[in-house]
């Protein structure tokens, strides 16, 4: 079982692992979504927080899954704006199944 320490910002190669995307195809949703705004250091080095990450899940989901036009997932986060809640909450969910799912095969063992 993995334990997963909670960080307060993801890089691009970390939030482009958890998607499984590349880093260039998050820059362009970056550029085409204007609620998506990480923060940079100095270095131009992109900074994702929790709530970030979570809305580039639902935009992954809404464009990869559910067939939308990038326009059509930023005007699904302007009108939904507890879209990102429910995305942070389906992801934790996912999270749990698949902890108990890794419980359940090592209780089998």
């Amino acid at each position: 079982m993995t334990d997963q320490i909670e960080k307060k910002y993801y890089t691009i190669g970390e939030v482009s692992k958890m998607l499984n995307e590349t880093p260039s195809l998050i820059r362009f949703w970056e550029k085409e979504i204007p609620q998506l705004t990480p923060s940079k250091t100095e270095g131009g080095t992109r900074k994702y927080t929790h709530a970030e990450v979570d809305m580039l899940k639902l935009v992954h989901y809404l464009v990869k899954q559910k067939g939308y036009t990038l326009a059509g997932a930023s005007q699904y986060l302007k009108t939904n704006k507890s879209a990102t809640t429910e995305a942070a909450l389906v992801s934790k969910l996912e999270n749990l199944k698949a902890f108990l799912v890794e419980l359940k095969n090592a209780l089998k063992n």
